[in-house]
Formats: structure tokens, sequence, C-alpha cells
């Protein structure tokens, strides 16, 4: 396979960047559909990016934005370490332009395992859980994951979620079936708090876990619960999961 360098757009949550990258990098960038993102690419090299654009100043730059990461091997999941994250920043305003988590399993051959708990604000709802069950060994091994993925229920669990705008939402923690009977995955978000995603919300599954634009049905009919997120059925008048008024 070519190693040659390809000039490519690769978007983030905040504008994008033309970097040269080679076909591995290409495809770690490739979560479906005709955009490339930055976010699972994780820290290019500076000399290889061209110009950029930021969403908040509205404009091109030449040359390179700022990047700044951290190191902090922390684990995040039973065999699943944080390696590096960090961010390519605006050199002009300051402003994200994407942000990017590099994973790394202490086990190669073996399941990445539940997430490391986070503790939730005090001001912030979580999910009942009471109202999620868990999907069985059998059931894992049946159902199958989005866009033909290989991986299983488990290898999700610990997985960073990003929306369709390569934003991080958070990390996968459960999937499971709701009280309506339909499978969700439960996310741990970056304040710590929980939310349910519904399967069919879910456009890809690789090295991270992608959303979809969020246009699905439920979105616009104002049944989201304000306070557990959790998307209820045309005609509820409360919460099927925190029992809330809708």
């Amino acid at each position: 396979m070519s190693s040659e360098l390809r000039l490519k757009k690769l978007r983030g949550s905040g504008g994008f960047v033309m970097a040269q990258v080679s076909d591995d990098q290409q495809r770690k960038g490739n979560l479906g559909g005709p955009d490339l993102f930055l976010a699972p690419i994780g820290r290019l090299d500076q000399e290889k990016i061209s110009k950029y654009y930021c969403n908040t100043c509205e404009k091109d730059y030449e040359g390179s934005p700022k990047i700044e990461y951290e190191s902090p091997n922390e684990e995040v999941a039973q065999n699943l370490i944080l390696l590096e994250r960090g961010q390519y920043m605006c050199t002009t305003c300051g402003s994200t332009i994407a942000e990017y988590r590099e994973f790394q399993k202490q086990n190669q051959q073996a399941d990445v395992g539940l997430a490391k708990p986070i503790s939730p604000s005090i001001d912030q709802p979580t999910v009942s859980e009471s109202t999620i069950q868990p999907l069985t060994r059998s059931e894992t091994q049946t159902f199958s994951s989005p866009s033909d993925s290989q991986n299983s229920f488990s290898s999700i669990v610990g997985m960073s979620v990003y929306d369709s705008d390569a934003k991080k939402v958070g990390v996968a923690k459960q999937v499971g079936v709701n009280s309506s009977h339909q499978v969700v995955l439960i996310v741990t978000k970056n304040n710590g708090s929980d939310e349910t995603i519904e399967w069919g919300k879910i456009k890809k599954i690789g090295e991270i876990i992608l959303l979809g634009d969020g246009t699905q049905s439920g979105a616009d009919s104002g049944l989201r619960c304000a306070g557990c997120s959790f998307e209820n059925k045309i005609g509820s008048k409360f919460c099927e999961s925190c029992g809330s008024k809708l």
C-alpha cells in the first residue's frame, strides 16, 4: 500500500485543518461518509499542517494551530489506558479547533472492561439505572452493531463517544435495554452525569463511537426529558425513565 502523503481536510468541532496525512491516518479519520475527522487521528506533526479554519474567527489561517497536550497514562476502564489527550487551538482567539484522545489496551488480546466510575456533580441529574436492564451474554452475541461493526458490547464499554461535529460527549458506560425494550447506550458525560442514547442514533463504531447528527425521530418532538435526557414515546406526559413531568 502507498505510503505517499496526501493533502486532506480534517474536521474538528471548532473548524478544520488542511494537512498531509498517510493512508493509515486517513483510515483512522474516516468514520463513515465523505468527511475525515481529526479527533481519531490524534496529534499530527505541525509541519504537516498547511492551514486551518477557525469557526469562531470565521477565518482561514496559514500554518498550524497551537497544539496543547498532556500524557496522563490514566486507567479509564478495565484494560484501557488513556495515553494522551490534547486539543488544537486557534493561535488568534484561543478557541478549540478539535480535541483528541489516544488510548491503549494493557492486554491486546483481552476486551475492554467496565469504565472507571466518575463521581457525578451534585447539581447534575443521573440516569436511573433501575430502568435499564443489562444485556445478557447471549444477547450480546446475537445483537448486531451499527455499520456491521465487529465490536462486542463488552469492548464498547470505555470507548470515547463523539458527536457528529467530532466533539467528545463522554465515555460509554453500559449497554442495556430500557423500559420500552429498546437497546440503549449509557454514556458518562464529561460533567460526570449519565445520559441514555438510543442504539439507532449511533452512526459508527470503530476506535471511537460516533453519534449521528441528532435529527432522528424524537429529537424535534419535545419529548426528551430535561432531567435525564431519555427519549420518550410521542404522547408521553411523564418520563418513562425517571418519572419527571414532560
